[in-house]
């Protein structure tokens, strides 16, 4: 460790929130540096700098300069400039490559993101700050570990930076052309013997994975999942090979910024104390929404669109759940016969379903803060947000046991009174089917239901508890 004694961290990133943000990656990289800071680190963060952050978001920023950032045998202008705010950040500037509309799904994002990881190790002498650990996410940042140990392994100041690297998700694996390899000036060797040779492919996230000092993962978990052959996408077996340095850590969310005291989004702010004003926001959003105005039971949804969040199986419950006396309400986007399937439902049932075929901050917020019941039926989930958001504003999570879902919700116990959700096992119909009845049937209860609203607002998964584990396992690899 550097001789102040207090940890440099340098954590590298494809997005952080506030700045830019597609999911729940952009989500963690927004919070939990502002954590690990309040436990003593030096934490700074490094994206892109991408054309669809707001203008307004650099006010206040230095430009620190430009190098150039060799591709093989193009050479690329990097531009740093550097935003001295509570949580410090650099941005890595090249408007080739990141004055783009999207921040991914172009043809040529493997040589976007090895010019992002070559500049970032290129940037440390330059600004000045070379960390004792760089934590890298998922597939974007998988090369940064591989550059640091195969072309600066004999850098005095470069060489004793210990990688951590973090899989948020492992279906998203960044796997390219051989030829990629060459954009990093390494050896074709490397691919030859299966270094970084994925089915045939170079695998930016297998650099990560094989060159990092350790490994983690968005909850204890999926840890354990993406050794199994159902949930590795074809990694399993290298995770089971990397078992000993592989860790599960699940994700926070920011109290401050989702707290339904102050919440400046939702129409009633209220606390575990007057949950009565749920029903004041629920009022709100009925109106909102143009759905009946008659007090019933409120299942939500909030989501990407996909089979892997369960829409799928979701598909085969749709009529069977609207057999019930609730109103459903679906706030996303993504693939379209998904979008066309919700639509389809509002206009079959007129007043009892919304499908807000969109992405809306302040609509989020209102749904969480109105909702009775939010349902989260995936295939897979590394972490999930979600259900921690919704737990915060006391709208009871129904869940698929699997990932940070089964990590974060209890099967509530009428009998004792524990637990803070609906949990289901086997991935049909009819696991949606059962766990929406045994929340229907607690809802009846309005005792009970009151008694389980206030366990979710009272579960604690805030990012403090997991900053720690991060504290504790980047001293781990420095001591090692």
């Amino acid at each position: 460790m550097n001789k102040g004694n207090k940890l440099k961290i340098l954590i590298v990133a494809s997005e952080a929130g506030p700045y830019v943000k597609s999911g729940g990656l952009g989500d963690v990289v927004g919070s939990l540096p502002k954590a690990l800071i309040a436990l003593g680190a030096d934490v700074r963060i490094v994206i892109p700098k991408y054309k669809s952050i707001k203008q307004d978001y650099f006010l206040g920023t230095e430009f620190l300069g430009n190098f150039n950032t060799k591709l093989g045998w193009r050479v690329q202008k990097a531009g740093v400039l550097f935003k001295n705010t509570d949580v410090p950040a650099y941005f890595i500037e090249n408007d080739y490559y990141f004055g783009r509309k999207e921040l991914y799904g172009y043809s040529d994002d493997n040589e976007r993101f090895a010019f992002f990881c070559k500049a970032v190790v290129d940037m440390l002498p330059f600004v000045g700050f070379i960390p004792d650990i760089i934590h890298c996410n998922d597939w974007q940042t998988g090369p940064v570990p591989m550059i640091l140990r195969e072309s600066y392994k004999k850098v005095s100041y470069l060489k004793d930076i210990k990688t951590l690297y973090t899989i948020h998700n492992l279906q998203y694996q960044g796997n390219f052309e051989p030829s990629s390899l060459e954009l990093f000036d390494l050896p074709g060797y490397l691919f030859d013997n299966g270094t970084v040779e994925f089915y045939g492919r170079m695998s930016y996230m297998k650099s990560g994975l094989v060159y990092c000092d350790r490994i983690s993962t968005v909850s204890e978990t999926y840890a354990k999942e993406i050794q199994t052959p159902e949930y590795g996408y074809g990694f399993d077996g290298i995770m089971r090979a990397y078992n000993e340095k592989l860790s599960g850590i699940i994700n926070g969310i920011d109290y401050s910024a989702y707290n339904p005291e102050t919440d400046k989004r939702i129409d009633f702010n209220f606390t575990a104390d007057s949950i009565s004003l749920k029903k004041e926001n629920k009022k709100q959003l009925r109106k909102q929404l143009g759905l009946e105005e008659r007090d019933v039971p409120m299942v939500c949804m909030i989501s990407r669109l996909a089979n892997q969040k369960g829409f799928d199986i979701l598909a085969d419950a749709m009529e069977r759940i609207m057999e019930n006396d609730i109103q459903f309400v679906v706030l996303g986007t993504g693939e379209k016969e998904y979008e066309d399937m919700f639509r389809y439902y509002e206009d079959r049932w007129k007043g009892r379903v919304c499908s807000c075929m969109m992405f809306d901050d302040t609509l989020a917020q209102k749904i969480y803060a109105s909702g009775d019941m939010f349902l989260m039926p995936s295939r897979f989930e590394p972490c999930g947000l979600g259900q921690m958001f919704s737990l915060r504003y006391g709208t009871v999570p129904i869940v698929r046991k699997t990932g940070g879902l089964a990590d974060t919700i209890k099967h509530f116990d009428c009998d004792t009174e524990e637990g803070n959700g609906f949990v289901f096992e086997t991935y049909d119909a009819g696991g949606i089917l059962w766990a929406l009845s045994e929340a229907l049937k607690v809802y009846a209860m309005p005792e009970k239901w009151e008694k389980l609203v206030k366990n979710c607002m009272n579960s604690q998964l805030s990012w403090e508890n997991s900053a720690e584990k991060y504290i504790e396992l980047y001293k781990e690899m420095l001591n090692k």
